[in-house]
C-alpha cells in the first residue's frame, strides 16, 4: 500500500479506474529516487579521496574505498523495503510492471547516469520478487538509453595544444588545472621529468599532426597514496596514453613521480587485480568512453568495475557475453589446469573468462564450508588486491544455452554441483557462480616456458606472495596451480578458499629433533596447532623440480623464514601497508 497524506492507494489499482497511471509513475519514481540517493552517497564517499590525499590520510582513503563497495546493495534493499511497505508483492502483475518499466524509461531522458539507473532498476525488480528474470519484458536486458554522446555541462576532459602555446606552458597548465588540492613542490622540475619521460617512452614522430593535442580527464583518479592524472595524446589517427602519477611529499606538497605511457604499464593500472579507483564524475559513461579510446584491450565491463561501479560492470559483462554466444559456436568446457577440490571451473575457449562454481561437498583434506568460501571471496573484494589477487564478479541465477556445454562438463556439474544447477527448457541456470579473467595456470606455464621466462615467473611468484602478505592476507594454499600468469607476464593469485588474515597465523620455526629417530618418523616430533605455519617447509612441497626450488629460494629467501613473516605481521598490525 502507498500512503499519501491521509489517503491510502493500492499500488495494483485498476488501470481503467484512472488510478493506474499514477501508481505506475509512483513506483517508477520510488525506484529512481533510490538510485539517485545511492549515486549521491557514492559520490560523497568518492570525494573523500581528494581530502584524504591532501592531508595524507592513507588509511582513511583505504576505508572509504572499502565502504563504497557495499553502498549499492544497501540502497537496493532500502528501495525494496519501501516498495514492500507500499504494495502487495505476492504476485507479479505483468501489465503493471511493463508500464512501470516504460515510465521509468521516460524518467531517464536527460538523466546523466541512465545506464546505472537501469541496472539499479533490474536489481530492485529481481530482489523484490525473489525470482529469476534473465530475459523478459520486465527488466532492462538491453540498455534503452544511449550514452554515446552523454556528457556533463562541464565536459569530462580538457584539450591542450602544445604546438600552439609550447610544451612547457602546456604541461604547466595540465598540472595547475588538475585540482588535486595541493601546491606543487617544484613545478619546473616536474615538467623536466615529464618531458624526459615523453622523449623516452611515448615515441612520437618527428612531424606532428596539425591538430596535435593532449586531452586530460578533469577528475583525478585516486588509489592508495597516489593521484593519477589520466589523459591521452592525439596525433592524427594515433592515440597514446598519457598518465601522470602524482604523489604527496611528507611536507604536504605534490610532485610528479613519473609519466606512464607504455601500453602494458597503463593496462596494468586498470587490471582487476588492483583496488578500485576513486573518481568523482557526474557522467561515468563519458569517463569510460574516454578510457576505451586508448585501452582497446579493456572492455566497458572492466572499466566500470575499476572506477567502482562493479554492478554496472557485471551488467556490461553479461550483455557482452550474450552477444559473444550468438556470434560463436565453440563449446563451454572444463578449464585447463588442475581441478580444484572446492571449485568446478569452466570456460568458453573463445572468450577470455572462467566461470567458477562451488562444489556441493569437499573431499578431505579440505576442511571448509560453502559459506566460508563465499566469505573469503567477499574478503578479497573488500581488500586492496595490490595487483596480485584477481577480482571476481559474483552472479546469481545465470542462464547459459544448454547445448553449448560439453557432455563431460555437464556430467561433472550434475554430479559435483547438483544443488547449483537447474535445467529449464533449453537453458542451464546456475544459482551461484564467480566469473574472473582467464589466466594461464602457473604450473602449466612453467612446463613449457624457456629458461628466462621460468626465472621471471618464479620471481613474480615470490613477489606475489610477498605483496599479498604485506597487504595483510596469507594465501594459505601456495601451490603454483593456484596462481596464474597474465599476458604481461605478471603472476596473480586466484584461489581463495584457504586465505586467512595474516595476523591470525602463528609462524613457527621447526624445532630441532630430540633424537636422530625423530627425522625418520612418520609423524612430526612437535605439536602443530590449527593456525601454525612452518615456512621452512614451503620449498619442499611447492616445487618438485630442484632447479625451480633453488631459484625461488635464491630470489626470495625470506619466504622460508618464520622471522620474516613475523616482521610482515608486525607491519600489518601497525597498519604500515606498502603502496
Amino acid at each position: 500500500m502507498t500512503t499519501t497524506g491521509s489517503s491510502v492507494v493500492p499500488l495494483h489499482a485498476s488501470r481503467t479506474a484512472g488510478g493506474g497511471h499514477a501508481v505506475v509513475a509512483e513506483i517508477a519514481q520510488i525506484i529512481l529516487s533510490g538510485f539517485n540517493k545511492h549515486f549521491d552517497i557514492f559520490r560523497t564517499t568518492t570525494r573523500e579521496a581528494r581530502d584524504n590525499f591532501i592531508h595524507g590520510y592513507w588509511m582513511a582513503s583505504r576505508r572509504a574505498a572499502i565502504s563504497r563497495i557495499s553502498l549499492y546493495d544497501a540502497r537496493v534493499r532500502e528501495t525494496i523495503s519501501e516498495l514492500r511497505m507500499r504494495s502487495d508483492t505476492g504476485t507479479l502483475d505483468p501489465e503493471l510492471w511493463q508500464g512501470i518499466k516504460f515510465h521509468y524509461m521516460g524518467l531517464l531522458y536527460r538523466h546523466r547516469q541512465p545506464e546505472l539507473a537501469e541496472t539499479f532498476y533490474n536489481s530492485v525488480f529481481v530482489g523484490l520478487f525473489e525470482r529469476r528474470y534473465y530475459n523478459n519484458d520486465f527488466i532492462f536486458v538491453r540498455p534503452s538509453v544511449s550514452t554515446e554522446r552523454l556528457d556533463s555541462d562541464n565536459p569530462v576532459y580538457r584539450s591542450y595544444y602544445p604546438l600552439r602555446v609550447g610544451w612547457r606552458e602546456t604541461l604547466e597548465h595540465i598540472l595547475l588545472e588538475s585540482d588535486i588540492g595541493l601546491a606543487f613542490q617544484d613545478l619546473r622540475q616536474d615538467i623536466r621529468h615529464i618531458t624526459a619521460d615523453m622523449r623516452r617512452d611515448i615515441g612520437l614522430p618527428r612531424r606532428l599532426a596539425q591538430h596535435f593535442q593532449i586531452q586530460m580527464l578533469r577528475p583525478p583518479f585516486y588509489r592508495n597514496r597516489t593521484a593519477y592524472l589520466v589523459g591521452r595524446v592525439i596525433n592524427g589517427p594515433d592515440r597514446y596514453p598519457f598518465i601522470l602519477r602524482v604523489r604527496r611529499s611528507d611536507s604536504g606538497k605534490a610532485y610528479v613521480e613519473n609519466l606512464i605511457s607504455g601500453r602494458n604499464e597503463v593496462a596494468s593500472l586498470f587490471t582487476s587485480a588492483r583496488a578500485y579507483f576513486l573518481v568523482d564524475t557526474e557522467v561515468p559513461s563519458a569517463v569510460i568512453r574516454f578510457l576505451l579510446g586508448f585501452l582497446p584491450e579493456k572492455t566497458a565491463a572492466d572499466l566500470y568495475t575499476q572506477i567502482g561501479f562493479h554492478k554496472q560492470g557485471k551488467a556490461e559483462f553479461y550483455r557482452d557475453f550474450l552477444d559473444h554466444l550468438q556470434r560463436s559456436s565453440d563449446l563451454i568446457e572444463t578449464a585447463p589446469g588442475s581441478q580444484g577440490m572446492v571449485m568446478l571451473v569452466f570456460t568458453l575457449p573463445s572468450y577470455p573468462y572462467v566461470f567458477k562454481v562451488i562444489r556441493d561437498s569437499f573431499r578431505p583434506p579440505k576442511d571448509t564450508t560453502r559459506q566460508q568460501v563465499i566469505d573469503r571471496y567477499h574478503m578479497v573484494k573488500q581488500h586492496d588486491r595490490v595487483g596480485r589477487m584477481s577480482d571476481a564478479w559474483e552472479f546469481s541465477y545465470t542462464a547459459f544455452p544448454l547445448d553449448r556445454f560439453t557432455d563431460d562438463l555437464l556430467a561433472d556439474l550434475k554430479a559435483e554441483a547438483a544443488s547449483q544447477v537447474l535445467i529449464e527448457n533449453d537453458s542451464l541456470v546456475i544459482r551461484h557462480l564467480y566469473i574472473e579473467r582467464r589466466l594461464e595456470p602457473l604450473n602449466l606455464y612453467l612446463e613449457s616456458a624457456g629458461v628466462e621466462e621460468v626465472h621471471h615467473a618464479l620471481k613474480e611468484y615470490g613477489d606475489a606472495i610477498v605483496d599479498i602478505a604485506a597487504a595483510g592476507i596469507f594465501p594459505g594454499d601456495l601451490l603454483p596451480k593456484n596462481f596464474g600468469v597474465t599476458r604481461y607476464g605478471r603472476v596473480i593469485f586466484y584461489d581463495y578458499d584457504e586465505i586467512v588474515p595474516l595476523v591470525e597465523c602463528n609462524f613457527r620455526h621447526i624445532p630441532p629433533p630430540r633424537y636422530p629417530e625423530d627425522e625418520m618418523a612418520a609423524e612430526p616430533w612437535y605439536s602443530v596447532g590449527p593456525h601454525d605455519v612452518f615456512p621452512e617447509e614451503f620449498s619442499g612441497f611447492l616445487f618438485a623440480d630442484p632447479e625451480q626450488r633453488r631459484l625461488l629460494e635464491t630470489s626470495h629467501p625470506g619466504l622460508f623464514d618464520a622471522d620474516y613473516w613475523k616482521t610482515l605481521q608486525r607491519f600489518v598490525a601497525e597498519e604500515r601497508y606498502p603502496d
